[in-house]
């Protein structure tokens, strides 16, 4: 089970006990379904929406319910320590990642236009930076949005969209000039209903089989100015002001994922036998998960320190970046570890073990590799 911890309170044990009943009523009975065909079904947004667990930051004004982002960690950690990594990355990049760009930088008619689709799940949301020849090197962003008029022309290639398939709108990362600069990068919101969108295949992957993860093409797209998000130029500014909650977001998936591995692990430790007696008795067996105990109470105790500073506006880049690495690279071991403590059983994906080792291996990449995270570390020191 996850851990009580302080930072949360009766209201967010409430929405909780929602989830876990989400969980239990719309996505385990089809999970393994979605696993196999690649995709979570498009009712899961309109029922998660109805459940109440889309975009809870959200004011009121727009259908939220104006909560701080302690509410979208309750999501992420119930969906994440739930085992069903796909739906749970589908969501949060809708909620977690997207929807601070919309509502730290969007105008009061975007907010308006948008923001209650997204709460309902009737607008589903993605965001697209990656290209086929530019991962964490953002600067390299070939897609271009021209100005003409009261349009802007957008053309380009995006790879690796979470929600590509499902999308309603997209967060796009364009150039809106010809300098190579990061001044000359903007983003646009996209509708894609317009002429010219494309959705490439649905990607086949390692883990996560279903979450929506695509490419997607744009050939003339025709956009209003009106799209523009947060000013021509400024794309990078506010693509390094979000990040941080993006990174934090996927620190805090990876720890949950872990502890879900280690539950599940301790459990069969004490049920399997071998030479006459639980596996789990063996002392080189039992320091092994205390070992792992103990790694999953420091990053509980990092994460809600993490927590509490971005909702108290404090948490840094520096400080996301190190949640994020310190967070997935123990969530690494510790899965690496239980599939060992497994055996042969833990490389059967009948197992969920075997599911959740492919599953975790993500979180070292996407949001930023290790390495930048190390790198982006290092400048602050």
């Amino acid at each position: 089970m996850l851990p009580n911890r302080a930072i949360y309170d009766e209201d967010h044990q409430q929405l909780r006990d929602t989830v876990r009943r989400f969980v239990a009523t719309e996505v385990a009975p089809n999970f393994a379904h979605w696993e196999e065909t690649g995709i979570v079904a498009r009712e899961f947004w309109s029922k998660a929406g109805e459940a109440g667990l889309l975009c809870p930051t959200v004011p009121e004004e727009y259908g939220g319910i104006g909560a701080d982002f302690r509410m979208n960690m309750v999501v992420c950690e119930e969906m994440a320590y739930s085992g069903f990594a796909g739906p749970a990355a589908d969501i949060s990049v809708h909620s977690d990642v997207c929807l601070g760009y919309l509502i730290q930088h969007g105008t009061p008619e975007q907010k308006a236009r948008w923001l209650p689709g997204m709460v309902d799940g009737s607008v589903v949301c993605a965001i697209a930076m990656t290209e086929p020849g530019t991962g964490s090197d953002l600067q390299g962003v070939r897609t271009t949005a021209t100005r003409d008029g009261d349009d802007y022309v957008v053309n380009g290639q995006k790879t690796f969209i979470s929600n590509g398939q499902h999308c309603d709108i997209v967060i796009a990362v364009t150039r809106t000039s010809t300098e190579r600069g990061s001044g000359s990068m903007s983003l646009i919101v996209v509708e894609t209903s317009r002429e010219g969108f494309r959705r490439g295949r649905n990607l086949d992957k390692l883990g996560q089989l279903s979450a929506d993860t695509s490419e997607i093409f744009f050939d003339d797209v025709r956009v209003p100015a009106d799209n523009l998000l947060g000013g021509e130029g400024r794309g990078m500014n506010i693509l390094m002001s979000e990040l941080p909650q993006e990174r934090l977001t996927i620190g805090v998936t990876a720890l949950a994922a872990a502890q879900r591995a280690y539950d599940i692990t301790v459990a069969y430790a004490f049920e399997r036998k071998a030479f006459g007696k639980p596996i789990g008795d063996f002392q080189v067996n039992r320091h092994k998960l205390a070992d792992m105990k103990t790694e999953l109470t420091i990053g509980w105790a990092f994460a809600d320190q993490s927590i509490g500073r971005h909702v108290n506006g404090q948490l840094n880049a520096a400080e996301a970046s190190m949640a994020k690495l310190w967070l997935t690279e123990m969530q690494g071991r510790i899965v690496d570890q239980c599939v060992q403590l497994h055996g042969g059983y833990g490389f059967m994906r009948e197992y969920d073990i075997c599911r959740m080792y492919a599953d975790a291996r993500i979180h070292r990449i996407y949001g930023g590799t290790s390495e930048i995270m190390r790198e982006l570390i290092s400048r602050a020191l």
